[in-house]
This record gives structure tokens, C-alpha cells and sequence, in this order.
């Protein structure tokens, strides 16, 4: 089990450093999309702003492995999928296009998704 959550661990910071990366770069557009309308600050920063903790967190993912920082790092990650959640829920409600989610259906699914980023954060950092 050690060797899974080894991996699972490995692979969420590896998702992490892309999608920060994607925040960053040539993504940047897309990610604005889901900043919901009510935030008070320019959506361009909140998408840069997000995407550097996104690195920092995939950069943390793949260099702690010892408890109990680990544990506490998988909270942290799990923690910023859950910030990141009304963002989803406004791509949703607001119906904004952005990656392919240009229905509302594609856009609901879409919510599912975020649980279980967080599940993944918990269960492959968590204690033994």
C-alpha cells in the first residue's frame, strides 16, 4: 500500500506542476473562466496567483515524504482543491466556456471532479 500511495502522491504533485503551469502559460485564458464574477480582483491575477500555489503544492508533492509533513501537505493540497471549488460552481452557474465545458451537463460533471482531487490529496498522503 506504501508503494501505491507512493505513486498516488507523486502523480497529484506531477498534475499540480501542469496545471500550474498551465495557469502560467498557455492556459492562462481558460483557467479565467473559472473565476467566479463576485471575486473582487482582476480574474488575470487570481489565475496567476493560483497557479504559483498550484506549483508550490506540486513541487511540495514530490519532495516531502516523510510524516508527519506529509499528512499535513496532503491536508493543505486537499484544502486548496476545496478553495478552488467555487470556481467550478461558478463555471457552472454562470455558464462560461472554458476547456471544452461548453454545456452545462459537461459543466456539472465537471463538480464531480473536485471530490475527488481532494479524496486523492488525503488517501495518498495519509499515515500508514
Amino acid at each position: 500500500m506504501s508503494k501505491t500511495r507512493n505513486l498516488g502522491q507523486a502523480a497529484l504533485g506531477l498534475v499540480l506542476l501542469t496545471a500550474g503551469t498551465g495557469h502560467l502559460t498557455t492556459q492562462r485564458e481558460e483557467f479565467q473562466a473559472q473565476v467566479p464574477s463576485w471575486v473582487p480582483l482582476d480574474p488575470d491575477f487570481v489565475v496567476l496567483a493560483s497557479g504559483l500555489v498550484e506549483l508550490g503544492l506540486g513541487a511540495a508533492l514530490l519532495s516531502t515524504w516523510k510524516q508527519p509533513a506529509r499528512s499535513r501537505l496532503g491536508r493543505l493540497a486537499a484544502a486548496f482543491f476545496v478553495g478552488v471549488f467555487p470556481g467550478n460552481i461558478a463555471q457552472y452557474t454562470e455558464h462560461k466556456d472554458g476547456f471544452g465545458l461548453d454545456t452545462d451537463r459537461k459543466r456539472a460533471l465537471r463538480l464531480l471532479g473536485q471530490p475527488a482531487l481532494v479524496a486523492w490529496a488525503l488517501a495518498a498522503t495519509r499515515k500508514s
